[in-house]
């Protein structure tokens, strides 16, 4: 007997262990079915995602894999030696190593009522005029923590589009910059140590060019598709001075996973298929875990754009969040970190949602908005959280912020020649520098014209 869903279409959940999770539509990517107990739920993605049958939650088209899709183990592409090993807590001791069985222990063995709820607000993509006034209202300096200090995100950044002026007026506010890539090119997780380079590091230099960002501000970076690069994207982070890397996807799980070492093999499963194998000392790993309610309502996602919450009223939304963030807050106290692409913010119901839930949150006891820097910080020397008012790392003054942003912004026209064509097109770029000779690309970070000019050398090399 056929189950059907309220549009009368069949569908029959898969039996057994698979028979609860997001499983394809046949007949179109735009919908996929959300198996509970065996009983099919009718899904839309919201307006321009498509579902993607291998992640499970909706995305762009281009990044979409229509399903179904049969699943089969990902490939392995590099010979299993020199594999880290399981975790020895006795080993692995902080500020400088951190893991443990199952990955949700409590760093430093405080019990959950002495560990701050830590929150924090993480956007990728490019800024500017499409997002930068949304960002404002979100950090309009309202919102303020038990210090008494404005909250602040992490901006994990794209070059494509991106408005310099813009990115170094947030750096100038305090929030944070990391790297996400320069050309958001698909596959990068199976090319090699060069291309990983250009995409990293070159994104780095060009914060560094046309925003005034110090390169030894920017000390995490974030995948793109959430699309870890094996180990050579991780040697790239070791080689080049990074902090840690937040793209690691973790599975829905009863108990959030809380950020660890790379030191030792990871605890949970590897959701995309690419995480590193071997070693990497002293790496941190900021994972997503998966947001979902219990009765996963929306489905699960890494990115919170990526439920499906499109047909909810704003209260509605509120309790959605709040019933995730629980999972947290009543728990282990795991950071609760909160991903957005820009298309939440276009979406009013969702934007008011989220609003609501920030100020909720707030107000509630022990709860901290920081960035992924001054998570980490707290991780390396946990501290209980009736003594943070005082604590350094987390006061409103933050050293080493580019300068102030200019007034009036330099308005760039340049040329661009993609590597892969032929054809020249104009690319606008606005910065308070001065303009570049050409747009700033992979292997011509500061736009010289010159192709192939940049030559990153290792920070252990020099």
């Amino acid at each position: 007997q056929c189950q059907k869903d309220k549009e009368g279409a069949d569908y029959v959940c898969p039996e057994g262990t698979q028979g609860n999770g997001n499983f394809a539509d046949p007949a179109t990517c735009r919908r996929f079915y959300q198996c509970v107990d065996g009983y099919p739920y009718l899904n839309r993605c919201p307006s321009g995602l498509y579902f993607d049958d291998i992640s499970k939650y909706c995305t762009f088209k281009v990044e979409a894999r229509c399903g179904p899709i049969a699943t089969t183990p990902a490939p392995i592409t590099e010979a299993p030696t020199d594999l880290a090993t399981r975790c020895e807590p006795a080993d692995c001791q902080l500020p400088y190593c951190f893991c443990s069985k199952d990955g949700t222990l409590i760093p430093g063995g405080l019990e959950p009522e002495d560990t701050p709820q830590m929150i924090m607000l993480t956007f990728d993509g490019a800024v500017n005029l499409n997002n930068f006034d949304l960002y404002k209202k979100v950090f309009n300096g309202k919102l303020r923590n038990p210090n008494g200090c404005p909250i602040r995100g992490t901006f994990f950044l794209s070059h494509e589009y991106s408005n310099y002026a813009m990115v170094q007026k947030l750096a100038h506010d305090g929030h944070e910059m990391a790297t996400g890539t320069i050309s958001q090119q698909q596959g990068l997780q199976d090319k090699g140590y060069e291309e990983w380079a250009g995409e990293m590091i070159g994104m780095r230099e060009i914060m560094r060019k046309f925003s005034n960002i110090s390169r030894s501000e920017v000390v995490g970076a974030r995948a793109p598709f959430l699309k870890p690069g094996r180990n050579t994207q991780f040697k790239v982070l070791e080689d080049f001075g990074y902090i840690y890397d937040s793209s690691v996807g973790v599975p829905p799980l009863p108990i959030p996973v809380w950020p660890y070492t790379l030191d030792y093999k990871i605890a949970h499963e590897c959701k995309a298929g690419t995480c590193p194998t071997k070693s990497f000392p002293g790496l941190w790993e900021v994972p997503f875990n998966a947001h979902y309610v219990a009765t996963y309502e929306g489905g699960h996602c890494p990115y919170l754009d990526q439920c499906v919450l499109h047909n909810h009223d704003s209260d509605d939304v509120l309790d959605w969040l709040q019933e995730d963030f629980r999972r947290y807050y009543e728990q282990n106290r795991a950071p609760y970190m909160m991903p957005f692409h820009t298309n939440w913010f276009q979406i009013k119901e969702l934007e008011r949602g989220l609003h609501k839930f920030l100020h909720w949150a707030s107000e509630q006891e022990d709860v901290w908005f920081v960035t992924v820097t001054q998570a980490l910080t707290w991780i390396t020397e946990p501290r209980s959280a009736s003594t943070l008012n005082n604590y350094e790392a987390w006061k409103c003054d933050k050293k080493d912020l580019p300068p102030a942003a200019c007034n009036i912004s330099n308005k760039c026209a340049l040329p661009f020649k993609h590597p892969d064509t032929n054809f020249t097109d104009t690319r606008y770029m606005e910065t308070c520098t001065e303009c570049p000779n050409q747009y700033p690309w992979l292997g011509d970070s500061g736009g010289t014209g010159i192709p192939g000019k940049d030559n990153y050398i290792p920070d252990n090399l020099k």
